[in-house]
């Protein structure tokens, strides 16, 4: 079979083969980490990203290349999740961009996306790590342009592509040694190439077929903790959209289409990036608005929920019966915004209406009843629950950024797998100052928070906290899922392993024993202040008897037990 040019309706089919190819190979990707813990989510997270782009390229019955361009950026850069998910959407980005203006693509056009796609993925990292997904999309892009020189068929420049692409990820190991330890190679790169060779198998008509089924058993599951307290509603209309930007639509638009927007109602968020704006608006009169909107391009993911009706209905309804709900529907619309949550957003948004406009506000991101009081009770305005086993989209934090009525709003990611999708939110919204704290542990973004100073500037604070979270040590207690030989200890399944912030600290049989080594570890002369968060698995009196034998390992230092409930990691301590 020979291809000389690929037309929209033959990228649609290959973006789907590759979609769908990642998706049934994402549990197998997830068991690539290095570390053997009870949370690999490379596979999981890669899914969800292009699986928010496939649905919207899936319900393309004429795609043009612009229309698939729009779908395919903007799906993933809203949907991404993880570092890994981050910069797969940044490598759709740039692709995306090289190819939108044209009718039909062709070996030198491939090549030409497969360089920009490569550029921009590493202008998003701030510190790109060879060895990763970033350096098969190097090696890829390298090839292409040497393909491109000596074929015209996209057959076989594909083939060549990929196959030097497996040569790349093979080699991840001699890049980063902790991979040769754990006998793995880099999993978002060989997420990357599972949507490489899914795309081929489209593109020879053999790939498998994508289904709504498909895009529905890829969904998040995750759940938003927000204020849920009910309060009076001024405008009764919940309106959101896509714009899909057809029109120049520069500043002066937007200040423009803003200003309208308020004279229509409040709880106004536009979110821009080159070719989509998010439209968030509570208005007695939606039809305007969208009027209006039309003005700039066509329109999707029209939603418009009556905030009076839910709102009464929230009211004659169990709190705790409303938030098992919330859930289930989370589940089961896979990463749709569905009704309990608009729910929600709706009593949020209608209590920010009745207080002024704070000069900041602070969201974090942790999971466990425990963590989610210590979080309210220290200031955080809005919780996004998620952590290693959901990392929160993009999206997610979109959403959570139109809950907080703030000029500045601090996110606290709390996850080294986090900030990247927090960063990238920073970087689409307009309205607001988004200042993310690169918080890697939930301990950490505590810290941060607490070291706030409500009198000093955005970019003071952002220094102090910054440099006050570099003072906290943090282990994390949990298990093994598989038999592994890192940094030189032998850990079998089920072994105990105490994490550190750079390295494992402790492996043992006992939880006991092995968090008290890790803690060990972690002590210097240093070290004033110890704190333990016990999970869900880990009773009262476990934790209590626990926290008596920190004290006699550290009789110079002042110790805090808390209850986490922490799914997973049975202890959480921290040092500083």
């Amino acid at each position: 079979m020979v291809m000389n040019t690929m037309d929209a309706k033959a990228l649609q089919k290959a973006f789907l083969a590759g979609a769908k190819e990642l998706e049934s190979k994402k549990e197998w990707i997830n068991e690539l980490n290095v570390f053997p813990v009870p949370d690999g989510d490379t596979g999981t997270n890669m899914t969800m990203t292009i699986m928010s782009a496939a649905r919207e390229v899936a319900a393309m019955e004429e795609p043009t290349m612009e229309s698939l361009a729009k779908a395919i950026s903007s799906g993933s850069l809203r949907g991404a999740r993880g570092n890994s998910g981050v910069i797969l959407s940044q490598l759709f980005r740039g692709f995306t961009k090289e190819i939108k203006t044209l009718d039909v693509i062709t070996t030198a056009t491939l090549a030409s996306a497969f360089v920009r796609g490569k550029e921009t993925a590493y202008k998003a990292v701030m510190k790109p790590k060879e060895g990763t997904i970033l350096t098969v999309a190097r090696g890829m892009a390298d090839k292409a342009v040497e393909m491109a020189a000596k074929t015209d068929d996209i057959i076989e420049f594909t083939k060549a592509v990929i196959e030097e692409g497996d040569l790349v990820l093979s080699r991840t190991p001699e890049l980063l040694p902790i991979l040769k330890q754990a006998g793995v190679v880099d999993s978002g790169g060989q997420g990357l190439m599972q949507v490489m060779k899914g795309a081929l198998d489209g593109l020879l008509g053999r790939g498998i077929e994508f289904t709504d089924e498909t895009a529905a058993a890829s969904g998040s599951g995750h759940v938003d903790t927000a204020n849920l307290e009910t309060a009076n509603i001024k405008f009764g209309y919940c309106t959101e959209f896509i714009v899909n930007l057809e029109k120049e639509y520069d500043d002066g638009s937007e200040a423009e289409f803003k200003a309208y927007l308020e004279s229509l109602g409040d709880s106004i968020v536009l979110v821009s990036d080159d070719e989509v704006v998010k439209v968030h608006v509570h208005t007695n009169d939606p039809g305007l608005a969208i009027q209006k909107a039309l003005t700039y391009g066509s329109l999707s993911k029209i939603k418009i929920d009556n905030m009076r009706e839910e709102h009464h209905e929230r009211l004659i309804k169990d709190a705790e019966k409303l938030a098992a709900q919330q859930k289930a529907e989370e589940a089961a619309r896979a990463q749709t915004v569905g009704a309990a949550q608009n729910a929600a957003e709706a009593a949020a948004q209608g209590q920010a209406e009745e207080e002024p406009r704070k000069d900041y506000g602070f969201i974090a991101v942790s999971v466990g009843d425990g963590f989610a009081e210590i979080f309210e009770g220290i200031g955080a305005d809005y919780l996004i629950e998620g952590g290693q086993t959901m990392n929160p989209s993009t999206e997610d934090m979109l959403n959570a950024i139109d809950q907080v009525n703030a000029d500045t709003i601090y996110i606290l990611p709390n996850n080294g797998n986090i900030i990247l999708a927090a960063q990238q939110a920073a970087y689409l919204v307009k309205d607001k100052k988004i200042i993310v704290i690169p918080s890697k542990t939930v301990p950490q973004g505590i810290s941060a928070i607490i070291n706030f100073v409500p009198d000093l500037p955005p970019e003071e604070n952002e220094t102090n906290m910054i440099e006050e979270m570099k003072r906290v040590k943090t282990a994390e207690i949990t298990y093994a899922v598989r038999h592994t030989v890192i940094e030189d200890k032998e850990i079998d399944e089920g072994d105990i392993m105490g994490l550190g912030d750079h390295h494992i600290l402790s492996v043992g049989k006992s939880v006991e024993t092995t968090a008290l080594e890790a803690l060990r570890n972690m002590l210097d002369e240093d070290s004033e202040l110890v704190s333990i968060y016990y999970g869900q698995d880990i009773t009262e009196d476990e934790a209590n008897v626990f926290c008596e034998k920190a004290r006699a390992l550290c009789p110079g230092c002042e110790v805090e037990l808390n209850s986490g409930g922490q799914p997973i990691y049975y202890y959480i301590i921290s040092v500083e």
